[in-house]
């Protein structure tokens, strides 16, 4: 039977991971607009891969659904990657959590109903997650397990946080303590389910935050990092087809850090290192992530 890749968010990173994993498979990639996905899947044809595009809200528990079964529907849904979602500089903090925490949660939910056994997926998060205050072993229970539909209601939410780089550092932070949850459930379909947090990763967008105002600082985080470099797409896919192949068929539940050493210098660095790192997330909240993207 056909085996299905589910890419949710089709841009540089999801990309990269689905050409690493998604040779002889069926590829349904997912955007919330519709010509992103087109585009993308003209791509991955011309390059000899089998593709269909779809269009997916993943605050919508009717879209992501449908999106579930129509994958089922090619066949057996082997790889689900989910790489969508919105950064501080891009939405309010109420829009950030209902894509970025609620969006993920609901769609580890539906694809864990229908990913077939011996499937994995890989979850998108970010190193803003791990710079993130110490949470309190409640708040990060209620993070892992509340049910989806009521992720929203928590108290620490999302009234409560108005600042939208905080927002997205929660967020980010409870997609890996969904991700670790979630990988009990999908276990009972024998699946597997692992995060990625990246830092900065070299993409169009990436490219024009150097060319921008706030350009200096940015490069300066990159710069004071232990590896002295952003990431790459690719890179970010070597660690992706290692999580969702046979090599990482002991890997599950887990969030992996591949930030080229940022939040060790965050934590560790130098005062000056430290301080620019801590300034840079202040002043442009979100940059990081935006570039993952």
């Amino acid at each position: 039977m056909t085996e299905v890749v589910v890419v949710i968010g089709a841009g540089s990173i999801g990309q990269a991971i689905a050409r690493r994993v998604g040779a002889g498979r069926h590829l349904l990639l997912a955007d919330r607009h519709g010509e992103a996905s087109d585009a993308t899947v003209r791509t991955f044809a011309d390059a000899g891969f089998e593709a269909t595009a779809a269009e997916v809200d993943v605050t919508s528990r009717k879209s992501v659904i449908s999106l579930a079964r129509r994958a089922a529907g090619l066949g057996d849904v082997a790889r689900l990657i989910h790489a969508a979602g919105v950064s501080p500089s891009q939405a309010p903090p109420q829009t950030i959590l209902r894509v970025d925490l609620y969006g993920t949660a609901l769609v580890l939910e539906e694809f864990g109903r229908v990913i077939a056994p011996g499937g994995s997926g890989v979850v998108i998060a970010s190193q803003s997650g791990h710079v993130l205050p110490a949470l309190t072993a409640e708040q990060e229970r209620q993070l892992a397990t509340t049910p989806v539909d009521e992720l929203m209601s928590l108290p620490m939410q999302p009234d409560t946080v108005l600042d939208p780089l905080y927002a997205y550092q929660l967020a980010k932070r409870g997609n890996a303590l969904r991700v670790r949850a979630e990988a009990v459930r999908w276990a009972e379909r024998g699946a597997r389910i692992n995060a990625i947090s990246p830092g900065v990763i070299v993409t169009p967008m990436s490219r024009d935050e150097l060319r921008a105002p706030g350009g200096a600082a940015f490069r300066a985080m990159i710069e004071t990092s232990p590896a002295g470099r952003a990431g790459t797409p690719d890179e970010v896919a070597t660690v992706g087809a290692l999580l969702l192949g046979p090599d990482g068929a002991f890997i599950t539940g887990s969030d992996v850090l591949m930030d080229g050493g940022l939040t060790a210098a965050y934590f560790h660095g130098s005062d000056a290192s430290a301080e620019s790192l801590k300034a840079r997330a202040v002043d442009a909240a979100g940059v990081t992530e935006r570039t993952a993207r």
